[in-house]
């Protein structure tokens, strides 16, 4: 466990320095989530759902949830590079615990992810957001976030390291945009035909959403939803830590395997 405390932490810094040494990666993840919550907010909130600020109360949760799965495509990518690149294996070199590069990994994202996000709150602050909650709930909620941005992040270390190249992970982290276009993270699901409503329920992003806006005070709990949506804080929980159970030993077997 020592072994593995220590050569995460040097593991963490290399990605640390390497997210600094990468700004249009930066720019990119920080920026589109705040270029998308103002187009919805404002352009598109009237038509979407409840006009005004009563939508854009809706929307920002949906838009940190969506910010958190973007750990699907950053761990995808930066796995990726590393894997097609060498670097991967010049760490299988070094007498370094096998866990401890794909977890480093994670964590560093981890840490970018909850820096990121604060200019987003920030944005949704001076668009009229408020948590109407409890201070309990609201950190509740944002912990939720991140234990979900770090489940997203080990699924997408898992399909870079088996991705045929660097190209192949950048067309397929382009697909994890859809998730929450089939999700409740920006209209509600009950306008939706059966058959896509219950697609979007169980969607993870959905549960995840519907969680945080409840923590938060923003919304109610739909009604006739899906178990993971009627149930959402346990439904965020397990889906979020199943994904880390299932899919962090196959990376750290991936990444140890070559």
């Amino acid at each position: 466990m020592s072994a593995l405390v220590h050569d995460g932490t040097a593991v963490l810094g290399r990605h640390l320095q390497r997210i600094g040494h990468a700004p249009a990666i930066t720019v990119m993840t920080q920026t589109m989530p705040i270029v998308f919550l103002l187009f919805f907010g404002y352009v598109f909130g009237g038509a979407l759902a409840a006009p005004g600020a009563a939508y854009r109360a809706f929307l920002v949760p949906g838009m940190l949830v969506a910010t958190a799965a973007g750990g699907l495509l950053t761990g995808m990518l930066q796995a990726a590079q590393d894997s097609h690149r060498g670097v991967m294996d010049r760490f299988r070199t070094l007498p370094v615990s096998r866990a401890a590069v794909p977890l480093g990994q994670a964590l560093a994202d981890l840490l970018a992810s909850a820096a990121g996000t604060v200019p987003l709150i920030l944005v949704g602050l001076a668009m009229g957001w408020r948590t109407e909650g409890t201070l309990p709930g609201a950190l509740g909620g944002f912990a939720l976030l991140l234990l979900f941005r770090f489940a997203t992040t080990w699924v997408g270390i898992l399909l870079g390291l088996v991705s045929k190249s660097e190209e192949a992970a950048g067309q397929l982290g382009s697909a994890a945009f859809m998730l929450p276009l089939l999700s409740n993270a920006y209209i509600p699901t009950d306008g939706m035909p059966a058959w896509l409503r219950t697609v979007s329920e169980w969607n993870p992003v959905s549960a995840v959403t519907t969680a945080v806006r409840e923590l938060f005070g923003n919304a109610p709990v739909p009604a006739d939803a899906a178990w993971p949506v009627a149930h959402p804080v346990a439904g965020a929980l397990l889906w979020s830590l199943g994904l880390v159970a299932v899919f962090a030993p196959l990376a750290v077997r991936r990444y140890a395997r070559g």
